[in-house]
C-alpha cells in the first residue's frame, strides 16, 4: 500500500519541483541581466580601493618618516601646514598612524580643500594633495553613485536589492539534489563546454553567497531609500541624550566630496553647539589644538585619531576614532567626542557600546567590507572580489553558449506552462517591496512589461523567448 501511495505522488512531486526550478531559473536570469554589470563594477572598484588603502593609503597617511625623540607640537605643525597653502585655514588634523608615519592636515582656501602631509618631528611639508580627491575617492564615487549623484545611487540600490534575488534563486538552483555537497561545492574540472562553466558558476556562487549577502546589506545600509530613509533612520543615535544645545547641521555635514567619514549611526544625528555651560569639564584653559590632541592621546586609541577644528562661532572640536575612517582594526574601539570650543567641556561622548545592535553590526560590517581588520581580511576580500568577477563572467558565458546561434533572441529560460504565476509573483513583489522597495519596484516593472509589451509586440516577444 505504501509503495502504491509513493508511486502515485512521485510524478506530481517531480512536476512541482521542475516547475519551481524553472521559476527560479527565470528570475535568476532576469535579475542577472541587470545585476551582472553592477556586480562587475562593484568588484573591480572595491578591489582597487582595497589595495590603494592597504598600500598608499586613502590620503598620504602611509608615507614614512624616520622616527626621532619627540614630535613637534600640533599647533606648530598646523602653522606649517597653513603656511603651505596661501590663505589656508586648517579644518582637520589626522594623527600619524604610528611613530614612523606622517601627520596630515586638511587646509581650506579659496581654491578648495588641500591635504598637507608633514614630518611630525621637523614640520617639513612632504606632500600636498587634493583632499579626498585621489584615485581612491574616484573609485569610491563610482562604487557608490557611478558619478551620477542620486540617480546613480538609486540604480546601484536596485542592483544590490535584486542581487538578493540572484543569491536566493542561485542557491535554490545549485542546492544538491542527490549529487552530494562535493558536487555542489567543487567545480567539475573534467567537464567540457557549458557544463564546466555551470559547475564553476554554481560552486563559486555557493562559496561566496554568505559574504556577498553581508556586503550587499552593508552597502544597502548607505543607499538613499533602504539605507537612509529606513534602516539608518531607525538606528540613528539620539542626540537628545547629550543634554547640549543642538545645531541644524548633522554629522553627515562633516563628510567631504561624498566620502563617508563619520560613523554610520551618527550621520543623521545633529551636532551639538558651543557656547553654553552644558557638558562635563575635561580640558583646562586655553582650549587649543595642543590641549585637544593631548586629551585625545590620553583616551588610549590604538591607531590614529582625527580632530576636526571648529570653523564657526558655535562650532565644536570633534575627536573621532572609528572604523568608517580606517582609523584602526577594531570596530569596538569606535569613539566620537564633541568639545565646547570655549569651556573645554565634553558635550558628547559616543562609544561603540552606545550603538544600537544594527549599528554595531554595521561597524564590523564596514571594517570587514573595507579590509581593515588585518592581512587575513585583505586576502579574503581580494579572493571574494575576484570570485564575484568570475561568477559574473561565467554566468555570461553560460548564457552565450546556450543562446541560439545567428539570432538576436535573448533566450530566457522557458516559462512553466499552466502555472498561476501571478500568485508567486505577487508574493515576491510584496515581500521584496517591504524589505527592499527598489527591488520590488523593479520586479513590478518587469511583470507589467511581461503582461503588456511582451504580449502585444510580437517582435519583442520573439526576441525575449
Amino acid at each position: 500500500m505504501t509503495d502504491v501511495i509513493h508511486g502515485a505522488k512521485a510524478p506530481a512531486a517531480k512536476s512541482a519541483a521542475n516547475t519551481y526550478y524553472f521559476i527560479a531559473w527565470r528570475w535568476h536570469f532576469y535579475a542577472g541581466l541587470y545585476v551582472i554589470p553592477f556586480l562587475l563594477m562593484l568588484a573591480v572598484t572595491g578591489l582597487t580601493m582595497l589595495w590603494i588603502a592597504w598600500g598608499a593609503g586613502i590620503g598620504a597617511e602611509r608615507m614614512s618618516v624616520a622616527p626621532q625623540d619627540a614630535p613637534l607640537a600640533v599647533s606648530t605643525l598646523q602653522a606649517a601646514a597653513e603656511g603651505a597653502v596661501p590663505g589656508g585655514v586648517a579644518v582637520q588634523y589626522v594623527e600619524p598612524l604610528s611613530a614612523d608615519r606622517v601627520a596630515t592636515f586638511a587646509i581650506d582656501s579659496e581654491t578648495g580643500r588641500t591635504g598637507i602631509a608633514l614630518n611630525p618631528y621637523t614640520g617639513e611639508v612632504l606632500h600636498r594633495f587634493a583632499w579626498r580627491g585621489g584615485w581612491y575617492d574616484t573609485m569610491n564615487e563610482i562604487h557608490g553613485t557611478l558619478m551620477l549623484g542620486a540617480f546613480g545611487d538609486r540604480m546601484i540600490e536596485i542592483a544590490a536589492s535584486l542581487a538578493m534575488v540572484l543569491v536566493l534563486t542561485g542557491l535554490y538552483l545549485h542546492w544538491p539534489r542527490g549529487g552530494g555537497w562535493r558536487a555542489a561545492l567543487l567545480p567539475r574540472l573534467s567537464a567540457k563546454g557549458r557544463s564546466f562553466w555551470k559547475s564553476l558558476h554554481g560552486a563559486l556562487g555557493m562559496w561566496i553567497s554568505l559574504i556577498l549577502v553581508m556586503f550587499l546589506l552593508s552597502g544597502l545600509s548607505w543607499a538613499g531609500i533602504w539605507g537612509e530613509r529606513m534602516v539608518q533612520a531607525w538606528n540613528t543615535f539620539p542626540a537628545e541624550k547629550w543634554g547640549a544645545p543642538l545645531s541644524d547641521a548633522t554629522h553627515a555635514d562633516m563628510n567631504h566630496n561624498g566620502a563617508e567619514e563619520v560613523p554610520w549611526t551618527l550621520e543623521q544625528t545633529p551636532l551639538p553647539l558651543s557656547g553654553s555651560l552644558a557638558g562635563e569639564a575635561a580640558i583646562s584653559q586655553p582650549v587649543n589644538i595642543d590641549r585637544i590632541a593631548e586629551f585625545a592621546r590620553g583616551l588610549g586609541f590604538v591607531g590614529r585619531f582625527q580632530v576636526s577644528l571648529p570653523v564657526e562661532a558655535t562650532g565644536v572640536w570633534t575627536i573621532s576614532h572609528d572604523s568608517m575612517s580606517n582609523d584602526g582594526p577594531n570596530p569596538s574601539a569606535d569613539r566620537t567626542l564633541h568639545i565646547d570650543q570655549y569651556t573645554g567641556h565634553v558635550l558628547a561622548d559616543v562609544r561603540y557600546a552606545d550603538y544600537s545592535p544594527y549599528a554595531k553590526a554595521m561597524a564590523w560590517g564596514i571594517a570587514l567590507h573595507e579590509g581593515d581588520m588585518g592581512i587575513w581580511n585583505l586576502v579574503l576580500n581580494t579572493l571574494f572580489c575576484l570570485s564575484v568577477v568570475m561568477v559574473s563572467i561565467s554566468g555570461l558565458v553560460m548564457w552565450w553558449k546556450r543562446r541560439p546561434d545567428g539570432t538576436a533572441r535573448l533566450a530566457a529560460p522557458p516559462k512553466p506552462k499552466g502555472l498561476a504565476i501571478w500568485k508567486t509573483a505577487a508574493a515576491l513583489v510584496i515581500g521584496l517591496g517591504v524589505l527592499f522597495p527598489m527591488a520590488g519596484l523593479a520586479i513590478l516593472t518587469v511583470l507589467v512589461l511581461d503582461r503588456t509589451l511582451l504580449r502585444v509586440v510580437p517582435s519583442v516577444r520573439a526576441m525575449v523567448s
